[in-house]
C-alpha cells in the first residue's frame, strides 16, 4: 500500500476520531480546562463521558479495532465531537460501510416576533413543526433540556431525542409511558400531514435503532394531547414538575407550528424550579 492510498475503514475511523477530538477544547463542550494538557484537545475519557460510552470501548474504537457500533452510539459520538453534517455522514460511512440515514430534516426558523414571545416567557417555551422538529426555544428551555444550538439542525427533533438520547431518557421517570404516548401522537400527526414522506423517513430511522419504537409503532394506536403535566429529573436540582399547554400557529408559508409553554406546578418542587429559572410570580 502506498503512502497516498487509504488504510482500512477501521484504521481510518480511528484517525478521524482522534483528529476530531484534538480540535476541541474543553470549553467548547462545557467542561473546565483543569490541569495543563500535554496534547491539544479533549481527553478520551472526556469524549466517552460526553457520549455516554465506556472509556475502554471508545479507546478501542480510536485504535481501529473491528468492533460493532450501533447507530445510537454513532449519533452520540457525532454530538459529543460536535461533528458537522458532512462529518457525521463520514463517521457513519467509516463505521458501518454505508452512508448515514437522514432521520431528520433541517427546517426553517421562526419570525422575530414569535421568538420575542418565547424570550419574555420566564419558563421553558419551544416551537416545533408537526414532525416535532425544534425550530426555536428560549433560555429557560436551554436550562432545562440543554443547548439545542449545539446540536446540528438535523438532530433537533423531539421524537428522535426521546428514543436515542440517554440523557433525555434519564430525565423522564415515566419514560416508557411518555415514549409510548409520544409514538401514538406522532402517528396521528403523520396521518394529518399532507406529505407523509418526511414522517415515514423518521419512523423508518427510529425503527432501525429502537426496538421500543418499532413495537409501539406497530400497534397503530393514536392519542391527542394538547396540554397536561410533566415530571422531569434535572441533573442539578432533581425532580421538577410542570404544567404545559401547546398552541398551534399557521404560518404564511403553509407550515403549522406548535408553540409549547411550560409553567411550574405549585408544590414541593417549586423551590427547585426557582433555583433553575429564578423567582416565581403568579
Amino acid at each position: 500500500m502506498t503512502a497516498a492510498s487509504l488504510s482500512s475503514p477501521h484504521s481510518e475511523l480511528g484517525h478521524f476520531l482522534r483528529t476530531r477530538r484534538a480540535r476541541l477544547r474543553p470549553s467548547d463542550v462545557g467542561l473546565t480546562e483543569g490541569a495543563r494538557r500535554r496534547t491539544p484537545g479533549l481527553r478520551r475519557e472526556e469524549v466517552a463521558q460526553l457520549a455516554d460510552v465506556g472509556v475502554s470501548w471508545y479507546t478501542w474504537l480510536e485504535q481501529g479495532r473491528d468492533i460493532h457500533v450501533s447507530e445510537p452510539l454513532l449519533e452520540r459520538l457525532a454530538q459529543a465531537l460536535r461533528l458537522t453534517p458532512s462529518e457525521r455522514a463520514h463517521l457513519f460511512a467509516l463505521a458501518q460501510g454505508r452512508p448515514a440515514a437522514s432521520p431528520l430534516i433541517a427546517p426553517a426558523g421562526v419570525s422575530e416576533a414569535l421568538q420575542r414571545v418565547l424570550d419574555v416567557h420566564p419558563f421553558p417555551a419551544l416551537v416545533a413543526t408537526m414532525r416535532w422538529d425544534y425550530l426555536a426555544w428560549n433560555t429557560a428551555a436551554v436550562r432545562l433540556y440543554g443547548d439545542f444550538s449545539k446540536l446540528t439542525p438535523a438532530l433537533r427533533n423531539g421524537l428522535w431525542r426521546l428514543f436515542t438520547d440517554p440523557n433525555r431518557r434519564r430525565m423522564i421517570p415515566a419514560w416508557e409511558q411518555i415514549a409510548r404516548a409520544s409514538v401514538q401522537r406522532f402517528r396521528l400527526d403523520a396521518a394529518r400531514s399532507a406529505d407523509r414522506s418526511a414522517f415515514d423517513e423518521l419512523a423508518a430511522a427510529l425503527s432501525r435503532v429502537s426496538p421500543e419504537f418499532t413495537r409501539w409503532w406497530g400497534d397503530h394506536d393514536v392519542v391527542e394531547v394538547g396540554e397536561g403535566s410533566k415530571e422531569l429529573i434535572h441533573s442539578d436540582v432533581g425532580l421538577v414538575r410542570f404544567e404545559y399547554v401547546t398552541l398551534t400557529q399557521a404560518e404564511p408559508d403553509g407550515r403549522v407550528l406548535r408553540v409549547t409553554f411550560y409553567s411550574p406546578q405549585a408544590g414541593e418542587s417549586e423551590e427547585r424550579t426557582r433555583r433553575l429559572f429564578g423567582p416565581i410570580t403568579r
